[in-house]
């Protein structure tokens, strides 16, 4: 394996053996993720009962409470009051609802039996190994869109408000209740004045009340809106990166910028003298056309770019180095890693090597798989074990 700077002497192998996609999913009511993705996925919503037989909460009450307390996690505490809230970051109370960002104090929350309040844990697979591998068992998904798990916990009687997501998600109730109302929103107007985006006139279609192990599925725009039934509502939210085409762009030429070597300079020798000095010259904007069309037709540098940005790590994530060196034992892929690969390069953390042959067989078992057992890295080369000692120094895989 090379750095993408360097040219590839071995065409790509085929990728790791994959779990079967055809095969029947308690998680998705019977279908498998064939149908699943070809039936409903962007499509229309799936209602799945005991989707998880027996589920009970990966983590407590209060050790979700205590993630919204670390500088690393993003959170939010909602309550729907008509005063503003007394303590965290508060923005401005709109009628009916406050709006804090974590992180908090334990003394920002409201009592327990308070009804109406809601605090909502981002990225919590990043901080725990048991909600990193549930999430996991979205993976039927490329890896690509898969976005992160929040974990939503409420009093009685609340919720965020009827809303419309521009993703994907699937809402598993973890503990007690929650009721969901939705509906195929044509309306898309928001309330005025109210710090969430909250729906002016939500029509809704259908009902249903989730219990602990029951699973909904939402395509984007669907509206809904969910509301704890008793005390201790707890619902996990596996959602979906959407990645929106400007923004896109603007990241990947971006990168390509940094790795485009074209030191022509501008040359007008053929300006004449001008009455119009604002004007600018067609040649120059000639010019810069061609600039951005060499820059585009790198095909090469569009894919390592589009990886890089795939794979780039969260804002506050770190890892943290090992205290020994990497024994040249069995390797997992630690659970804030993201990997991707492409028919030429593999992808980690935002960075790009070039591959091929059995050492790229070898990083798209570990990107598909998470993991590389001992028979795995037997069959490693040199290059290889030296890049996955690297990166086992880095924090990126553990073992």
């Amino acid at each position: 394996m090379t750095r993408r700077t360097q040219a590839s002497q071995t065409p790509p192998g085929d990728s790791a053996a994959n779990p079967d996609v055809t095969a029947a999913l308690t998680l998705l009511g019977g279908l498998s993720a064939q149908q699943f993705m070809k039936k409903h996925w962007q499509k229309k919503p799936l209602l799945v009962r005991q989707a998880v037989p027996g589920f009970k909460p990966l983590l407590t009450r209060p050790e979700l409470f205590e993630l919204s307390t670390r500088e690393d996690v993003e959170s939010r505490l909602i309550v729907q009051t008509r005063e503003p809230a007394a303590k965290g970051k508060q923005k401005p109370a709109g009628p009916g609802w406050t709006l804090g960002h974590g992180p908090f104090k334990k003394a920002s929350f409201p009592p327990l039996g308070q009804p109406g309040w809601t605090l909502l844990v981002q990225g919590v697979d990043l901080h725990n190994d048991a909600l990193h591998e549930l999430m996991n068992r979205f993976r039927f998904v490329p890896d690509a869109r898969l976005d992160d798990l929040m974990i939503s916990w409420a009093s009685e009687g609340g919720g965020v408000g009827p809303h419309f997501d521009s993703y994907d998600v699937f809402l598993l109730q973890a503990a007690g209740k929650r009721r969901w109302r939705i509906g195929r929103q044509k309306d898309l107007s928001l309330q005025a004045d109210v710090p969430l985006k909250i729906l002016t006139n939500f029509v809704p279609e259908e009902e249903h009340v989730l219990e602990a192990g029951d699973m909904l599925y939402l395509p984007p725009r669907w509206a809904h809106d969910g509301i704890a039934e008793g005390e201790g509502c707890m619902t996990y939210s596996v959602g979906f990166r959407v990645p929106q085409r400007a923004s896109l762009a603007g990241e990947l030429a971006l990168r390509m910028t940094d790795a485009f070597e074209d030191a022509t300079l501008y040359k007008d020798a053929a300006q004449p003298a001008t009455a119009t000095p604002a004007l600018i010259p067609d040649t120059l904007q000639a010019f810069a056309s061609e600039a951005l069309e060499r820059l585009l037709s790198d095909r090469d540098s569009l894919a390592c770019a589009l990886g890089e940005v795939m794979t780039e790590p969260k804002p506050k994530v770190w890892f943290e180095e090992p205290e020994h060196d990497w024994d040249g034992g069995p390797l997992r892929l630690d659970r804030r890693t993201r990997m991707m690969y492409d028919t030429q390069h593999i992808f980690i953390n935002g960075d790009s090597f070039r591959a091929g042959g059995a050492d790229a067989r070898l990083m798209r078992r570990l990107a598909d798989q998470r993991a590389l057992s001992a028979t795995d890295l037997a069959r490693a080369s040199a290059d290889a074990r030296e890049l996955l000692a690297e990166w086992y120094s880095a924090g990126w895989v553990v073992g």
